[in-house]
C-alpha cells in the first residue's frame, strides 16, 4: 500500500470511529492510527522518489525533443544547401525548413505541456492528501486537547 492509500485508511478510521456522546470527539485505537500514520510516513519517500523520477522523465523527454529538433534543423540546413544550386527550388526549400522547425517546436511544446500537466496533477493529488492528513491530525490534536479540558471540568464539579 502506498502513502496515499495509508493516509486514506487513516482518514477512514477516524471517520468511522465511534463517537463520544454529546461531543464532537471520537474514540480511535491509538495503536492502529499510529501504525497507519507511521506506514504512510515510511511510504512517502518512495512516492516523492516516484515524483522525482517523473520530473526526470519530463526533462529527458524535453531534451529528446530538443535533440530531435536540432537534428531536424541540421537535416533541413543540409537540404537547403543542396537545393541552393537550383534557384527555382530555393524558395520551396526555405518554406519546408521553416515548416519543419515550426512543427518540431510545436511538438516539443506540446510534449512538455503534457508532461508538466501530468506531473502537476500528481503533485496536486499528493498535496490534497497531505492537506487532508494535516487537517485530520490537527482535528485529532484539538480533540485530545478538548478532552483534557473536559476532564479538568469534571474534576472541579466533583469537588464541589
Amino acid at each position: 500500500m502506498n502513502s496515499v492509500e495509508k493516509l486514506a485508511s487513516a482518514i477512514t478510521l477516524v471517520e468511522e470511529a465511534r463517537g463520544v456522546p454529546l461531543s464532537a470527539s471520537c474514540v480511535v485505537h491509538r495503536g492502529e492510527m499510529l501504525e497507519l500514520l507511521d506506514e504512510a510516513r515510511a511510504a512517502l519517500p518512495p512516492d516523492f522518489e516516484s515524483a522525482q523520477k517523473l520530473l526526470s522523465a519530463r526533462d529527458a523527454i524535453i531534451e529528446e525533443g530538443r535533440l530531435s529538433a536540432e537534428q531536424m534543423i541540421s537535416m533541413a540546413r543540409e537540404d537547403v544547401a543542396r537545393m541552393v544550386e537550383q534557384t527555382s527550388i530555393v524558395q520551396l526549400a526555405r518554406d519546408e525548413a521553416r515548416k519543419v522547425l515550426d512543427d518540431a517546436r510545436e511538438q516539443a511544446m506540446q510534449e512538455k505541456a503534457e508532461v508538466e500537466e501530468y506531473i502537476d496533477g500528481r503533485l496536486a493529488t499528493l498535496e490534497v492528501i497531505l492537506n487532508k492528513t494535516q487537517d485530520a491530525v490537527a482535528r485529532g490534536r484539538e480533540r485530545l486537547a478538548g478532552a483534557g479540558d473536559k476532564d479538568a471540568l469534571a474534576q472541579l464539579s466533583d469537588t464541589n
